[in-house]
């Protein structure tokens, strides 16, 4: 019976692609196989020497210490994509409500008393503060164009803004997905110097921690609209109340509230609001926990933020998988090891420091073969299939 030990609130009908008799969810447990969780921050967690899999119902792992999880062979495991429609809708939510001013319009309805008569004065007095722009023909940037950056992207197109964007990490197979009217920016700046509105989608590391700073938004149109839904920190703060309070910067729309900004009125702050819906909940929930039992069972590797992609039919009943650092003639010692077995068939990747070899043969691997394997210098795990 494998173990899996659940943090937060797991969508049940993803949980219940673990069959029973095979699978224990708990959320208590000194030995689980894997751990599944959405935000639970676990950077102080006592890693059982029994974990093999870590995945998260979402695409951002800053709550997670992937560094920690390397060292020891074990894959964390996201669900890129699996939330975008739910972040897109909310994006262009957010356009509406700056573009429309509809959050101060409800406030000053809030305020009205009266008779209907008295009530209908006010609201024809008062509508004009309130007048918005329209989106067709203004330009949306969009810093990140992975799944959720390439839904937002489609979206603006069809509600008739231009589009330009940026990602220096973008893939030949995202690129084939982007719409052909977005424009490829060489740059951050030309984003910035360009958008009328801003999105970001990228992850919070180091590299983007503070990305759009004082800077930046010196860059920017005095009347921009900045929004958040990614991750808190990617935007620095400060920077964004210091351009807002001295009219270089229209509003900022956030899904990170956060206590510089608490109270600004041209700030429009929801309470993480992004992946919010059951449909995106239930579509992480099942993502992950079909990576989480492909690899617990077959050994594949799907959306490892740390591990390589690897992926291998299953044409043997026996199946060895090993997690080692990437160092020279790692795989030559395995298949030496491996000499009196007859192997059908092998698959080797890397990423970074790390490497994962699988290799399928004709026969079973004795448990003694499996310790010599698991001694070699530099070999993280191994194990049967």
């Amino acid at each position: 019976m494998k173990v899996i030990q659940v943090f937060n609130n797991i969508s049940r009908k993803g949980l219940s692609h673990f069959p029973d008799e095979s699978y224990s969810i708990v959320e208590e447990t000194q030995a689980p196989e894997a751990i599944l969780l959405r935000s639970k921050k676990i950077h102080d967690i006592q890693i059982p020497p029994s974990l093999k899999a870590v995945g998260r119902a979402g695409a951002g792992v800053n709550n997670i210490p992937v560094d920690r999880f390397s060292e020891l062979g074990i894959p964390v495991f996201n669900t890129p994509g699996a939330n975008a429609n739910a972040v897109k809708e909310l994006v262009v939510a957010g356009l509406m409500l700056a573009c429309r001013n509809l959050c101060d319009a409800r406030e000053y309805v809030k305020s009205l008393d009266g008779t209907p008569e008295e009530m209908g004065k006010m609201v024809e007095a008062g509508k004009k503060q309130f007048a918005g722009t329209e989106l067709p023909g203004r330009t949306l940037g969009i810093i990140g164009l992975g799944a959720i950056g390439r839904s937002v992207a489609t979206i603006a197109i069809k509600l008739g803004m231009r589009v330009i964007g940026f990602d220096p990490d973008l893939t030949v197979e995202g690129a084939w997905q982007l719409p052909h009217e977005v424009q490829r920016a060489g740059d951050i700046t030309q984003v910035l110097r360009e958008s009328d509105f801003l999105t970001v989608h990228v992850p919070f590391n180091a590299s983007t921690e503070g990305m759009i700073d004082a800077k930046s938004l010196n860059i920017m149109h005095s009347d921009a609209v900045i929004l958040n839904f990614a991750r808190g920190g990617i935007i620095d703060d400060q920077a964004v109340a210091d351009a807002l309070d001295a009219g270089r910067l229209g509003r900022y729309v956030t899904d990170f509230p956060n206590p510089i900004l608490q109270g600004h009125g041209r700030v429009i702050a929801l309470p993480h609001l992004g992946a919010s819906t059951s449909e995106a909940e239930e579509n992480c929930a099942m993502m992950v926990v079909g990576q989480v039992r492909d690899y617990l069972e077959n050994g594949n590797i799907r959306n490892s933020v740390n591990f390589p992609e690897v992926v291998l039919g299953r044409g043997s009943p026996y199946r060895l998988a090993v997690v080692n650092r990437n160092v020279p003639n790692m795989l030559g010692q395995i298949s030496t090891m491996m000499a009196d077995l007859n192997i059908a068939e092998m698959i080797n990747q890397s990423r970074g420091e790390l490497a994962y070899t699988m290799v399928d043969t004709d026969s079973p691997i004795p448990d003694e073969l499996l310790a010599e394997i698991n001694g070699i210098e530099g070999v993280l795990s191994a194990r049967l299939l």
